[in-house]
């Protein structure tokens, strides 16, 4: 009989020791933890207080540097390709092409000055295959591809978290492209007979003398600066 009532005890304290820590915690709810950063010194200061946020209209502080949704500057890219190549997941998708000569004031230069030669026709990121790694985000040399302290960005449907970053629609696409190819077309007669005529000077050795020619006119110069000098007086225009 006294086990009974002794099993009865201990599972009467038991419960009301849990019920004592949830009651004291329920007393201190007055009192709101902010919503700091992992970094912030006074992170671990804060015992008291309720610590369920209210989101998403409270949301703790991301740390700096955090690698979660990508971003590109379509402004600043150059097409250059080296994000895609070293990701590692293959989920950028880039496509672009040259741009005729009397297109390239059109293009513009990036922000640091790098001068665009390519048109960037599409520039796809999938954050579903996304692994956060960061890699794509070091070899970019303007410094356009970013990776957001953006990490909430759920979607019922999958294709949504494929990010369009290409400054082309379809109709200017195609109108460059048949500009480009016009223009290629149309410069394949002078690629010839700049070609024809290396040929030539080729058959006749005198590409090898020119260059030899050159070389020593270089070496010469290298040695005599007064040389260097005195061409670089005749001809204004005359580099070394």
């Amino acid at each position: 009989m006294s086990s009974y009532f002794g099993t009865i005890k201990r599972g009467a304290e038991t419960v009301l020791g849990g019920l004592k820590i949830t009651i004291e915690h329920f007393a201190r709810a007055t009192k709101r933890r902010m919503p700091l950063s992992v970094q912030d010194d006074t992170y671990f200061k804060q015992p008291l207080g309720l610590v369920t946020i209210q989101y998403p209209s409270e949301a703790i502080p991301t740390p700096p540097f955090s690698r979660y949704r990508l971003h590109n500057d379509a402004a600043d890219c150059i097409a250059c390709d080296q994000c895609a190549r070293a990701c590692p997941v293959q989920c950028i998708t880039i496509k672009s092409f040259k741009a005729t000569p009397d297109d390239l004031e059109e293009l513009g230069t990036t922000s640091d000055g790098s001068k665009k030669k390519l048109w960037l026709e599409q520039f796809d990121i999938d954050m579903a295959k996304c692994m956060y790694c960061g890699y794509c985000t070091y070899p970019c040399p303007t410094e356009c591809l970013t990776m957001t302290p953006v990490y909430d960005f759920s979607e019922f449907d999958r294709s949504n978290f494929i990010y369009h970053f290409g400054v082309l629609t379809k109709a200017k696409a195609e109108e460059k492209r048949a500009k480009l190819a016009k223009y290629e077309e149309e410069e394949k007669p002078r690629k010839r007979r700049h070609l024809n005529l290396l040929w030539a000077l080729h058959e006749h050795h005198w590409l090898p003398k020119l260059l030899l020619q050159g070389q020593n006119l270089l070496q010469q110069l290298t040695h005599h600066p007064h040389q260097l000098m005195m061409h670089q007086s005749q001809c204004p225009n005359f580099h070394r």
